[in-house]
């Protein structure tokens, strides 16, 4: 890609990616704001979502006020929350737009502009940008998709299949997917998927044994008499992140020097566009463009990065645009490309929000979601109780609703300290709100999510919040394996990032009293990636949990002591 710094800058000048919007109502046929009416630009067209985690109807969702960079990170993005996101893409404070990039304001704003999301919703858009670009538009599904809901699960991501093939997905890649199984991941792909015309792409899953390609690399398709190649990335941590029993004959990983040589491969069949869809999360991208050369666009998703502009990064023999399209069915990237004489010369580029509430559903996706979720409708609506306070999970180091898993798990487990993954996948409820069997879901529902109580030494505690803390706050982001870091209850510590690995966690108290490194404590916890016997679920403890409080408030979740953070722009205290 042959872009000057000067030309790039321009064209996002042009593009309006993150300038004020008009809004105003048009036919119900349509999206009911301008909003969404971007003029088609140059030739050829993609649309992009990822990690929706299984979200089929509309939800709200809080963006993180807590997402910390490091080392060459510190200050960029995707590592900006609140002010000053708004201040680096020129974004309105008060607009739509700041709701719907940041934490600010959150219940205020989300009762005033209401949820977000919904597969009915995103169908009309996308026919909408389809029938303005005909011939010309490729649809993008980063992964994530078949886990985060209740049906998903326990349809084994059926419900999120068949809403793919509704929508019209024409390639795809994976991450949570793999958490239900190779034998599953490869029923769906070959036959659903297959069936289905979505085409599932990796080129960094291989066979342990023989190191044959499990997926196919890349395809080569032509849109507009442009012959465009696009690459998989699945998530290259997957058996480190997630069990790896569940693909014990697959190896994963990030593997630049065969990146390149798809690369090569595909410029070599005449691709005059090179499309990397990537489930590596966006600092990882970031890395592998300087690194990798031949790709015109990364596609990324995984770190759940909302980011109103793309990055241009520069490498030994050109550029290379890096976006990333937020989460939880909350955005579609929209991005025009002008390729002239065999090259891309210039893009026009939207994150579009998806407010439901300004979009007329789909009939046909509307009515196929309700018809997926009706066996499991009253198990779904069953009220556990009322939250008091806004309940939410994103951020680096806890949200309030990770805060009431570990009270539950304290509560219930009868346990001195508890330990709660750092996912980043979880719908948002406001003051008032019913917990539903459904929101609670929306939490915890995974195939390994046995709660287990267990004696570990002081010892075992430091290393444990060491090893999570460097997967998260390491300076390389190819050490960083995505996720954010466990939330504790029962206990306390402070963490400091100028340190290195070993150094940073210091001062660990429980009940006061600092953590004894030889002393054993009782440890309530969930989702271990280790092989263990099946016992009670951690939704069954969470709901046990409620029903018996019937109402609760958690005014603020639990924020380490941090040192090195006070001119981060990733952190925004509330």
């Amino acid at each position: 890609m042959s872009l000057t710094r000067r030309e790039f800058l321009q064209m996002l000048a042009v593009a309006g990616t993150a300038a004020g919007f008009v809004f105003k109502t048009s036919a119900a046929s349509k999206p009911s704001s301008v909003f969404y009416d971007i003029p088609p630009y140059g030739n050829l067209t993609l649309l992009h979502f990822t990690d929706c985690h299984a979200q089929l109807v509309p939800t709200y969702f809080r963006e993180p006020n807590v997402n910390i960079g490091v080392g060459n990170a510190k200050g960029q993005p995707p590592h900006l929350v609140g002010e000053a996101l708004l201040r680096h893409f020129k974004i309105a404070p008060g607009a739509r737009e700041a709701h719907a990039f940041t934490h600010l304001d959150f219940e205020d704003a989300a009762r005033r502009y209401g949820k977000v999301g919904g597969f009915a919703h995103l169908a009309t858009l996308v026919k909408n940008l389809r029938a303005s670009r005909p011939k010309r538009t490729l649809l993008l599904d980063g992964g994530d998709t078949w886990q985060g809901s209740a049906t998903s699960l326990w349809t084994r991501g059926q419900d999120m299949v068949d809403a793919q093939k509704l929508l019209g997905v024409e390639i795809t890649t994976g991450h949570w997917e793999f958490t239900y199984g190779a034998e599953r991941v490869k029923q769906i792909v070959d036959n659903d998927l297959k069936k289905g015309h979505i085409e599932f792409l990796a080129q960094n899953v291989s066979d342990t044994t023989w190191g044959d390609l499990i997926f196919k690399p890349y395809v080569l398709r032509e849109l507009n008499g442009i012959p465009v190649g696009i690459i998989g990335q699945a998530f290259p941590y997957t058996p480190i992140a997630n069990p790896r029993y569940l693909i014990p004959d697959w190896t994963f990983g990030i593997n630049d020097d065969h990146m390149q040589k798809m690369v090569d491969e595909v410029r070599a069949k005449g691709a005059h566009l090179v499309v990397l869809l990537s489930h590596n999360g966006m600092d990882v991208d970031l890395k592998m463009a300087s690194r990798v050369t031949g790709i015109d666009v990364i596609l990324g998703g995984h770190t759940h990065d909302a980011v109103p502009a793309p990055t241009l990064i520069a490498n030994k023999s050109g550029k290379t645009l890096v976006f990333n399209s937020g989460c939880n069915g909350k955005f579609l990237s929209v991005l025009d490309l002008d390729i002239k004489d065999g090259k891309l010369r210039d893009f026009r580029y939207r994150l579009l929000p998806i407010f439901s509430n300004l979009i007329t559903p789909d009939k046909e996706m509307a009515d196929y979601i309700e018809k997926a979720r009706a066996p499991y409708k009253l198990k779904l609506e069953e009220k556990l109780a009322v939250t008091e306070g806004l309940l939410y999970r994103r951020g680096n180091f806890n949200g309030t609703f990770d805060q009431l898993i570990i009270e539950a798990m304290l509560a219930v487990k009868d346990a001195e300290i508890a330990f709660s993954p750092g996912f980043r996948w979880g719908t948002t409820l406001l003051p008032g709100d019913a917990i539903t069997m459904e929101r609670l879901m929306d939490h915890t529902a995974i195939t390994y999510a046995t709660s287990t109580l267990t004696e570990r030494t002081g010892a075992d505690i430091k290393r444990i919040l060491e090893d999570i803390a460097d997967n998260l706050f390491n300076d390389d982001p190819y050490y960083q394996q995505g996720g954010d870091m466990v939330r504790v209850g029962g206990m306390t510590y402070t963490m400091d990032l100028t340190k290195k690995y070993g150094k940073r966690i210091q001062d660990m108290r429980q009940a006061g009293k600092l953590i004894d490194a030889d002393k054993k404590y009782k440890i309530a916890g969930w989702a271990s990636v280790q092989p263990i016997e099946r016992g009670v679920p951690i939704w069954d403890v969470v709901a046990e949990y409620l029903r018996h409080q019937r109402t609760v408030k958690i005014d603020r979740p639990y924020l380490p002591g941090l040192i090195g953070t006070q001119t981060n722009p990733g952190l925004a205290r509330i």
